[in-house]
Parts: structure tokens; C-alpha cells; sequence
């Protein structure tokens, strides 16, 4: 799984922040349910539009994102 094909950052769109595509629910937001000890299923009952791999794109990009490596 790319995380690239289910997490888009559109200017204008929830002031860019990254979000699930073709919703306006950002990632963070997914993160956050998760790090609270929600599971997909509940998050998928508060938010019908979303998909597992929509939840397990968020994993990955924050994967990606703990990765980065700051170059001096």
C-alpha cells in the first residue's frame, strides 16, 4: 500500500492539512481516534465514508513521517 493514493493536501481544503481523498477528513483527525483505543470499526461507524485502507493509509503516512530525518 502507497499512502500517496488515499492521503491528499489541497490548498483551500481544510487549509491544507493533509486528509483521506475525496473527504474532508483529515488525518490527524484518524490519528487521533486510533491513539484514543478506537478501532477501524468504530471509526468506520462515526465516519460511514471512510474504508479500511483509508485508516491503514493513515498509518503508513504516519510511519512515513516518523522516518524523516532533519538534514543539518
Amino acid at each position: 500500500m502507497d499512502w500517496r493514493d488515499y492521503i491528499v493536501s489541497t490548498p483551500g481544503i481544510i487549509k491544507g492539512k493533509p486528509r483521506i481523498r475525496n473527504t474532508r477528513i483529515p488525518v490527524s483527525l484518524i490519528l487521533g481516534y486510533l491513539a484514543n483505543g478506537n478501532t477501524s470499526d468504530d471509526i468506520i461507524k462515526e465516519f460511514p465514508d471512510l474504508r479500511y485502507d483509508d485508516i491503514l493509509a493513515c498509518l503508513d503516512y504516519a510511519r512515513d513521517l516518523s522516518e524523516f530525518e532533519a538534514v543539518a
